[in-house]
């Protein structure tokens, strides 16, 4: 029988530039203004960060109303709608926006295309926050595919002026099929001009491709509600390397590595490496004995704070 040897991790893995700076903007609300901070949607995908931060004094919540007038409120790194934003504004809260810059470009784009006259094809999962954002940037004429059969279906008004946005956190290699659908059917669909799907969800996917390769089974670090998290358990699968994916160490199986001598570990982009150091521990007691980084990009993105976050900026409520 096959003896557990090698844990080997992805590099990159875990938080990138959107989620550090989410982050960061409620942590320093709290230290400036006290808590409570209210924050709109769970700022990231992950259970783990969200708890360390309720703990700290943030409350979660999804409906403005449940916010009382005055206070201090941070939309999440997925975004928000023109909708949430005006109501926001009319009830007065003291508000910091800590949508994703990568998402927020997304956002400008719809509202430049939509002045010229377009609609739009948005490919993304129904019912993701960061798809209700980006859809609820417009009143109307932007249509969600899912895959490549809804595209068939779709029925924008006009298609002389139709222009493609995607969410941020897909498979690449899934927007790119049903992008080539988009396209077959509607050949001058107009295309972002850098695709809209984020460097770190793109490095993440590709870091795991390389990896499957060299390993036995893929370990991924996410919650289940993490877009990008279940795309590289996705990617794995399609290329025939087993795939679990854990919200943290309790959730392994010591069966999953029953004649496995390499473990591939990653992290999505909102889960924090102490989860992974705590997983890489409970592998090591299932018996695995080194650990090594495989080689992979540095990112060294960095997105700045809104106004009145930065240290030094003068803070009053």
């Amino acid at each position: 029988m096959a003896q557990l040897q090698d844990i080997v991790l992805a590099e990159p893995r875990g938080f990138c530039a959107g989620v550090d700076r989410a982050i960061e903007i409620v942590e320093r609300a709290l230290e400036k203004f006290g808590a409570p901070v209210y924050v709109r949607h769970e700022i990231v995908h992950n259970r783990y960060v969200v708890d360390d931060l309720k703990s700290k004094g943030a409350i979660f919540i999804e409906d403005l109303a449940d916010v009382p007038p005055g206070a201090t409120l941070v939309f999440s790194a997925h975004g928000v709608s023109k909708a949430v934003q005006n109501e926001a504004a009319q009830r007065g809260f003291h508000v910091f926006d800590a949508t994703c810059p990568l998402v927020t470009k997304v956002h400008i784009e719809v509202a430049k295309l939509h002045r010229e006259g377009y609609e739009f094809i948005m490919i993304g999962h129904k019912g993701h926050p960061e798809v209700e954002g980006t859809m609820g940037q417009l009143d109307s004429g932007i249509h969600l595919v899912e895959d490549v059969a809804d595209v068939a279906r779709v029925t924008p008004a006009q298609s002389e002026k139709l222009a493609v946005v995607t969410q941020t956190t897909l498979s690449v290699d899934d927007a790119a099929e049903i992008l080539r659908a988009v396209k077959a059917r509607f050949p001058q669909v107009r295309e972002p001009k850098q695709q809209d799907i984020c460097y770190a969800t793109q490095n993440r996917q590709d870091a795991v491709k390389l990896l499957s390769a060299q390993v036995d089974v893929v370990i991924v670090v996410g919650s289940p509600t993490s877009s990008n998290s279940n795309r590289l358990r996705e990617v794995s699968l399609k290329l025939g390397t087993p795939a679990h994916m854990v919200d943290n160490a309790d959730e392994l199986r010591p069966e999953w590595f029953e004649d496995r001598v390499r473990v591939g570990l990653t992290a999505g982009a909102s889960a924090p490496e102490i989860l992974v150091r705590q997983v890489v521990d409970r592998i090591k007691s299932f018996g695995a004995i080194s650990v090594r980084s495989m080689d992979g990009l540095t990112e060294t993105v960095k997105f700045p704070l809104p106004k009145g976050l930065k240290l030094g900026d003068a803070g009053t409520h």
